[in-house]
Order: C-alpha cells, then sequence, then structure tokens
C-alpha cells in the first residue's frame, strides 16, 4: 500500500561531510519535520567542525541537471537554497526559480567562509549576483541581522536611511525574516519584513554555546511549512515553534564547534 505522500523539499547548497550544517544535515532535518528532502549539490567541502579547509564549486551543467532530473520527476513543493558560492550556482537557481514560479523559494543569506578568500571564488561577485537575480524571485529571505551590517559596513548592501532588512525588499525580496535584530537595548526578536509595511516580531533569545549553523533547523522549518502550503505570516509563526525543540540538544564531537544533535530523543 501506497502511504500518503509526504512535503517534498529540494535542498540546494554544498555538501558538508561533518554533518554539521547544509547537506545532508538539513536533509535530516526535514525528515524530523516530517518533509522528504531531495538534494542538489552545489559545493563539496572539506572540513571538520572547527574549519572548512577548501571548497570545490561544481559546474553549472552539473547543478543544472541535477536540479532538473529531481524536478521533472517529483512534484517539489518548496525549495530551501544556501550558502551560494559561485555566480554559476546563483545563475542556475535563479533559471530554475523563473521555469518553477509556484514553487515556493526560501534562501538563506550567509557571509562567505575564509576558505573562499583565493583566486578560485569572488564571493562578493556572488552576493551581487544573488541581489540582482534571486532575491526578486524569492519567497523568503532569512538571514541575521549581524549578516546584513556586515554586509553595509563592507559596503555590499548600500548604505540607506532604511534598515538593512528592507534594502533587500527594494532589490525586490517579498518577505525578510531577520534574526537577532535589535529592537531596543537588551532586547533582540525575530522579524518578519513583508509587503505594505508589514512588520512582526518574536522573542530572540542569544544562543548559550557556540553552535555550528545556528539558523539550519528554522531555515528547514521554515520550507517544511511553505512546502505544506502555508503563508509566509502563518509559515513563519509554526516555524519557530518546531525549530525550537530541534536546537535544544547540541554536543562537540570534534575540536571545533557544538553541532546539533539530530539523532531520534
Amino acid at each position: 500500500m501506497f502511504e500518503t505522500s509526504p512535503p517534498l523539499v529540494l535542498l540546494y547548497g554544498p555538501f558538508d561531510p561533518s554533518g554539521s550544517g547544509c547537506l545532508p544535515a538539513d536533509a535530516i532535518t526535514c525528515s524530523t519535520l516530517g518533509a522528504h528532502a531531495l538534494s542538489t549539490v552545489t559545493a563539496l567541502h572539506v572540513q571538520d567542525t572547527a574549519n572548512i579547509e577548501e571548497i570545490h564549486a561544481i559546474t553549472a551543467e552539473l547543478i543544472d541537471d541535477q536540479a532538473r532530473c529531481l524536478l521533472e520527476d517529483m512534484h517539489v513543493q518548496a525549495i530551501k537554497a544556501g550558502p551560494l558560492y559561485t555566480t554559476d550556482s546563483v545563475r542556475v537557481l535563479a533559471q530554475i526559480a523563473a521555469d518553477y514560479p509556484n514553487v515556493p523559494l526560501l534562501l538563506q543569506l550567509h557571509t562567505a567562509p575564509q576558505a573562499l578568500q583565493s583566486d578560485d571564488f569572488d564571493p562578493d561577485e556572488a552576493i551581487n549576483a544573488t541581489f540582482e537575480l534571486l532575491l526578486p524571485q524569492a519567497d523568503l529571505i532569512l538571514v541575521d541581522n549581524s549578516v546584513l551590517t556586515q554586509w553595509v559596513a563592507d559596503g555590499l548592501l548600500p548604505r540607506r536611511s532604511t534598515t538593512p532588512a528592507k534594502t533587500l525588499m527594494q532589490f525586490g525580496a517579498k518577505w525578510v525574516l531577520t534574526t537577532g535584530t535589535e529592537l531596543r537595548p537588551g532586547q533582540r526578536a525575530y522579524v518578519l519584513h513583508g509587503p505594505e509595511q508589514t512588520l512582526i516580531n518574536w522573542p530572540w533569545t542569544p544562543p548559550t554555546s557556540r553552535v555550528s549553523h545556528q539558523n539550519g533547523p528554522l531555515a528547514c522549518a521554515l520550507t517544511v511549512e511553505l512546502a505544506r502550503g502555508r503563508a509566509v505570516p502563518d509559515a513563519t509563526e509554526s516555524a519557530l515553534k518546531l525549530a525550537l525543540p530541534l536546537t535544544g540538544r547540541a554536543f562537540r564531537p570534534g575540536m571545533g564547534a557544538q553541532i546539533f544533535n539530530r539523532s531520534t530523543p
């Protein structure tokens, strides 16, 4: 007998062999949340829990082949993308998003890892391409407020009178969810910026210890809720509740950062 199909989500991003975040960690998280994860690998890391030593980019043709093979076979209900290291990975996703406009796209923005600072990569170019090509097509952007602050300081994001999150919306983003945003001294929040000056916030508590990919479980929960057909405000409300238990357990398997314990409790 065939069981009812779980939501199908496509994870588009690099492979992290340490299991700290990205693939395959996000696939395990999505499974815990009741979804079935498909994967398109955009880069391969050589890393442990302390550092990313090398990043090897996948060619644009192979990225495109991976994604379209899955999309043409199955009814994908949401896409989670990020981090994106090359303009090729950005351009491929932009074309896929244009070809599948009814599939919600969650874009998680990150700062570039130190391993990208080489002649093989131009992280600033990839970020600029993301602003130009992907923000107008993304249904929801997830980003830590500290990332936006750093991009403004580095000149990657224009310094305007409005907040950095609203600057992303001026690039075409429909909804932007920031984490760790200061509302007033001593009080930070998750802040959802939306159309027509929509502004919703939820309390945010800083992590008690250094954990890799702190927003990874939330990004997965948001993607799964979008796949279930929820509108962005409702998806965010539900995802915050779903992600909280997933971030309650962490362990340190090596000499670097702690990672979330994604094994069954």
